[in-house]
């Protein structure tokens, strides 16, 4: 059955990678599934079809025969249960990849997008100059402990699993804030990320779709 997944028509990010198909693109191509890719206007995001799909009428999602899926953390956990590749085959190993993708949503990304929010939608707001250190403290919180974790590894938990692809990519989120140099250790291992055949392939399908068309 043809997989197909949904992507922004006009990417915001101008296809830096940053916007969440990125993420299921790389998931994809790690597991060496084929896909097709259903472009969307955000118009069309809020359409009743796409709505269907997506309740919160967003992108990414994911169709396979009957089934739809929504939610980059769910379509990833849901290839890397199905396909070789992204979950290790020991059972202890397996359940400690799985809690590090919990741990990239569900605590590292949120005081990223907060600070994503800060800079970009609040800086015209009277208290956004006072807010923003305080944003970007909480970010260096998380940044501290998952710095400290990692070390000297190159990935998590042993090899490179579906934890380590959802933590690089909520982790390029800060490349443009500076944050992330502050950590050399979390900078290579997000340059380990980018390096991997995989990513490259998913990441350049994304800037094809955004790729400024020749005058």
């Amino acid at each position: 059955m043809t997989i197909t997944i949904t992507a922004f028509e006009r990417s915001p990010d101008g296809g830096k990678g940053l916007a969440r198909d990125t993420r299921v693109r790389w998931a994809l191509e790690e597991v060496g599934q084929p896909y097709e890719v259903r472009l969307v206007s955000f118009a069309k995001m809020k359409a009743p079809d796409h709505l269907a799909i997506h309740p919160f009428g967003q992108i990414p999602t994911y169709e396979e025969g009957s089934l739809s899926l929504f939610e980059t953390g769910s379509i990833v956990f849901h290839l890397a249960e199905q396909h070789v590749g992204l979950l290790p085959r020991d059972r202890d190993a397996r359940a400690r990849a799985i809690t590090w993708m919990f741990a990239a949503l569900n605590t590292v990304e949120p005081p990223i997008l907060e600070l994503t929010t800060a800079r970009i939608f609040e800086a015209d707001k009277p208290w956004s100059e006072e807010r923003l250190p305080l944003v970007k403290d909480r970010v260096r919180a998380r940044l501290d402990m998952l710095s400290a974790h990692l070390g000297a590894a190159d990935w998590l938990d042993g090899a490179f699993s579906a934890g380590d692809l959802l933590m690089v990519s909520v982790l390029l989120r800060l490349r443009m804030s500076g944050i992330l140099d502050e950590y050399q250790n979390l900078a290579a291992y997000v340059a380990r990320g980018e390096a991997r055949p995989a990513y490259i392939r998913g990441f350049m399908a994304q800037l094809a779709v955004n790729a400024p068309a020749a005058s």
